[in-house]
């Protein structure tokens, strides 16, 4: 109790300083509706701190009777008269590397955190917290970021906050609850232009020697500069200078898939609006605006992320706005984008693409996803699939034999779940089956069968691949083997007959790794001579 005594204390004192510090301006003036039993006195003890008292109330409104006030009708309050107290927030999201520092200590934020006065925040890459105020205005802080929470103050019986932040990198998206009786007390500060809201939402960014605002609804002021800023419109700050344009019009997301089904996540979306010559792309859970899951600023109408490994299935909101060359980010335009990519295919095994088979029939080969271990397999004479030659039920196998009539075929397989959820479609491969062609004249054993071939679909963007390979399945034996290549194929030495189980990543050309794939299973069989041995000893019995 008595930290929270200190505690309270200090943020009074700090209100104290504040209002002694801010330049009032000319309506600076909280416009209060009178009720039915209010009079000055009530009023005064209710809302206003010392040394003001009922008669500066009158004075100021030239109230002639302070027992009879008229109810409806208004009376003015300035905010600098208001009695003052510290207020809080809360993070009521966190995603990723989010710190908190206050004072001189500095941990990592947690959802459900309490917030206060003084606290600065710093997000880092493909992290974001969301924070709600006491009036529920809400403040996302995109990835690499860093915002101070310089003020949180309560005025008043009515608690109408006082909020006030500093961001000295990256971005901070703010909707402030609007109310047509209040002034401006939500403020944004960055190094170059301090921002003043009624009731609005709006973007803001700082980087290097400039800070750029976008409002989307309402209007900001900013000083230095005379008219409000409006909505749609976009406002530049480098020194003392200030200018205002237009904000691009959305981008058409049209054409971007409803369902993505491949990992690393890849979504693009057509080349607008005109004028655009970047992206701002964000992937949100479903309509929930607070939650950030992964951003991006892209110089092509696409974003990948890797980092998608890490999201759950579902329904996700995509949000893009246009970025024009002064560098400011239009008007955003949302789509729902159904993420549809476990469990993910198994790689495929045999034959080669291409292929060609004498006899009737395909052998065909693929690992095993641990996770889910059945496959679901599809033949079809086009590599469209709309004509399905063969699609029997889900295979408990890592192989099959397809007998077809000869021709040229296209196939594909997913990996099914126990409880027959089947996740998306591999690449197709090709096969061929032709008649057995003349007898070939009498050679030389074919010796090349000690290796094994692994195939994998490949990913735009990837320089290289890395495959681990073990007896394991944690990959934490000494016997762990690594191998990279550039293809999406590697051949690998025949092992010994057994269980093995293995895995692959990926690099762009950055050396970025991707997260681990799903582990693999692959099973050796023992040579065929070996289940003949006891046969050949029978006669040393």
């Amino acid at each position: 109790m008595h930290g929270f005594k200190t505690w309270l204390a200090a943020g009074l004192l700090m209100a104290g300083s504040w209002a002694a510090a801010q330049p009032q301006a000319a309506d600076a003036d909280w416009r209060y509706v009178i009720q039915p039993g209010d009079t000055l006195i009530t009023l005064t003890d209710a809302w206003l701190g010392a040394p003001k008292t009922w008669r500066d109330l009158q004075k100021l409104n030239r109230v002639p009777d302070p027992l009879r006030l008229r109810p409806g009708s208004t009376l003015r309050m300035p905010v600098a008269w208001l009695r003052r107290e510290a207020g809080v927030a809360e993070a009521v999201f966190v995603k990723g590397d989010v710190q908190r520092q206050r004072g001189a200590a500095s941990e990592p934020l947690a959802g459900g955190a309490t917030l206060q006065t003084g606290d600065r925040i710093r997000t880092g890459a493909q992290a974001s917290a969301s924070l709600r105020f006491a009036d529920g205005s809400r403040l996302l802080i995109p990835p690499e970021s860093e915002v101070a929470l310089e003020q949180l103050l309560v005025l008043g019986r009515g608690a109408i906050p006082a909020v006030r932040l500093g961001l000295t990198k990256g971005g901070a998206d703010s909707r402030v609850v609007p109310n047509a009786q209040r002034v401006p007390l939500y403020e944004v500060r960055t190094p170059h232009v301090n921002l003043g809201v009624r009731g609005t939402e709006f973007r803001v960014q700082t980087a290097g020697a400039q800070s750029r605002m976008q409002v989307l609804s309402g209007i900001v002021h900013a000083d230095g500069l005379g008219p409000d800023v409006a909505k749609n419109q976009g406002l530049l700050a480098e020194g003392s200078a200030r200018s205002v344009a237009p904000l691009l019009p959305a981008p058409d997301l049209s054409t971007l898939p409803p369902t993505a089904e491949r990992l690393p996540l890849r979504l693009g979306w057509a080349a607008s609006p005109a004028g655009a010559v970047a992206w701002r792309a964000q992937l949100f859970p479903k309509d929930d605006f607070d939650r950030l899951m992964l951003d991006a600023r892209v110089a092509e109408p696409a974003a990948a992320w890797a980092e998608a490994r890490e999201l759950p299935d579902g329904d996700y909101t995509l949000r893009v706005r246009g970025i024009d060359a002064r560098g400011q980010e239009g008007a955003a335009a949302d789509a729902t984008v159904h993420l549809q990519a476990r469990p993910e295919p198994p790689f495929i095994q045999a034959p080669a693409p291409g292929a060609i088979s004498y006899n009737g029939a395909m052998a065909l080969a693929w690992t095993r996803n641990t996770a889910a271990p059945d496959v679901r397999l599809q033949v079809a004479r086009d590599d469209k699939f709309t004509d399905i030659v063969l699609q029997p039920p889900p295979i408990a196998a890592a192989s099959y034999e397809a007998r077809l009539p000869d021709g040229v075929y296209h196939w594909r397989i997913a990996a099914v779940e126990a409880n027959g959820h089947a996740g998306p479609f591999g690449d197709p491969q090709s096969f061929e089956i032709q008649p057995p062609p003349p007898a070939p004249p009498p050679a030389e054993p074919d010796l090349s069968g000690d290796q094994i071939r692994l195939r994998w679909r490949a990913d735009k963007g990837v320089a290289r691949y890395e495959l681990e390979w073990a007896k394991a399945e944690t990959f934490d034996g000494a016997d762990v083997q690594r191998f990279a290549t550039e293809k999406p194929e590697v051949a690998l030495p025949k092992p010994s007959a057994g269980k093995y189980f293995l895995r692959a990543r990926a690099f762009n050309a950055a050396g970025a790794a991707s997260p681990w794939g799903q582990t693999q299973m692959i099973e050796v069989p023992y040579p065929r001579w070996l289940w003949l041995l006891p046969l050949a000893l029978i006669p040393l019995f």
